[in-house]
Formats: C-alpha cells, sequence, structure tokens
C-alpha cells in the first residue's frame, strides 16, 4: 500500500478484491501536503547579517521567521508588538517574472526585488545622506 495504487483498484496486498479499503491518514496527508517555502542556509546567513547590522545601529530589536506554503518571510521589528518595519520575502512563484526575493515595508509597499538576494538586499546598504 505504500504506492497508493493499492488505494485506487480497492485490492489487498495479496491482490485480492477488497470491499473495505483502509487509508493510512498520515501517510496520504504527507504525500498531498506541499513542502513549505524555506530560506536556505546561504540566504538565511545574509539575512542575518543585515538584521545584526541594523540591531548595532539601533534599528531593530527583534525578527521573525514565517515558512509558508507558498513563500517565506523574515520580518525585522522595532518592537516586538509592532507591525514590522520590513519583511524579507522568498516567493518561488515570482521567480521566473519579477524575481522570488523581495522587501516589503511596513505599508505593504514594495521597496525592492530581485532574482538574487545579494542584489535585493543591497538596498539597506544605502550611504548615510544629510537630513536638514
Amino acid at each position: 500500500m505504500a504506492d497508493g495504487a493499492d488505494y485506487a483498484a480497492g485490492r489487498d496486498q495479496s491482490g485480492q478484491p477488497n470491499a473495505t479499503v483502509t487509508v493510512d491518514l498520515s501517510e496520504h496527508r504527507r504525500r498531498n501536503t506541499p513542502e513549505p517555502v524555506t530560506f536556505k542556509r546561504r540566504e538565511l546567513d545574509r539575512i542575518l547579517q543585515v538584521y545584526s547590522r541594523m540591531v548595532a545601529e539601533g534599528h531593530c530589536r527583534d525578527y521573525a521567521i514565517d515558512h509558508l506554503r507558498d513563500k517565506a518571510v523574515f520580518a525585522l521589528f522595532r518592537r516586538a508588538s509592532e507591525v514590522p518595519l520590513y519583511r524579507i520575502e522568498k516567493d518561488p512563484s515570482r521567480a521566473r517574472k519579477q524575481g522570488a526575493f523581495a522587501i516589503i515595508s511596513a505599508a505593504g509597499l514594495v521597496l525592492k526585488r530581485g532574482h538574487e538576494l545579494e542584489v535585493v538586499l543591497k538596498y539597506f546598504d544605502k550611504p548615510p545622506r544629510l537630513v536638514r
């Protein structure tokens, strides 16, 4: 019963027709449930480098990682009780179109999108500017 053909044919392990078919639901769900999207080790290392620099500069204090079925999200928070300042998202469904990686602001605006994480994270490497 491991390959699933026994379920559809309604036969037991010996090949004889069976009126009742027993289905292991955990095995069925495991086969039919897609794996969540995750960050790879190198991607997470690079994101954590940016996060640690922002902590040292006093912009962020907390983060959250969420692995969903359609995308992975790394959220940067000023305080844990607030909405995230930035969300770094990996969405493989956009990989061929606009790029799998995006930086999204607290207001929901897409600040930067691209095919490579290194290019997208350069958004945080802006030089300091004079504010009058």
